[in-house]
């Protein structure tokens, strides 16, 4: 179980493998701000609902200066699957080894419906343009999360 990141704290750094068989470098996006969020696993419901809300806000996000990138554990053949069978328009980035999941504290005990698991912890950050959180979020619904955030971000 790793520690929980605040805001006001850096970001930790990474470069992860894309669903398009690329990398993408969180230090690469310095001098924007970046959504970062965590989902269990592709394909899957309240993932696929995250992300179709995700893709459905992108254009108000990245005018706004907000560029968005989502992580799960799934490799990258799952996560180019999932982009192509839900249209979705920002990169899927592929942490199999959960460094990065473990470095944000999203990787841990969870409770569904009572049963306690480990696992990914649905989260969100928002990384400033000068790479500190603006934004820690744990353990996220899935339903609704794109609409608070954006309202948080005031962004329309």
């Amino acid at each position: 179980m790793s520690d929980r990141l605040e805001p006001g704290q850096s970001a930790p750094d990474f470069t992860l493998p894309t669903d398009d068989g690329g990398t993408w470098s969180l230090a690469d996006h310095r001098g924007r701000s970046v959504v970062v969020y965590f989902y269990p696993a592709a394909a899957t419901p309240g993932c696929t609902t995250e992300a179709c809300d995700f893709r459905d806000s992108l254009s108000s996000l990245q005018s706004a200066g907000y560029d968005v990138v989502g992580i799960s554990p799934d490799p990258p053949e799952a996560l180019q699957s999932f982009k192509a069978d839900e249209g979705l328009t920002f990169p899927l980035l592929s942490d199999v080894d959960r460094t990065v999941l473990d470095a944000y504290g999203a990787w841990g005990e969870k409770s569904m419906y009572g049963k306690k698991s480990v696992g990914v912890v649905r989260s969100t950050f928002v990384v400033d343009p000068e790479g500190s959180l603006r934004t820690a979020q744990y353990n996220v619904k899935a339903t609704g999360h794109v609409k608070r955030l954006r309202a948080e971000l005031g962004v329309d």
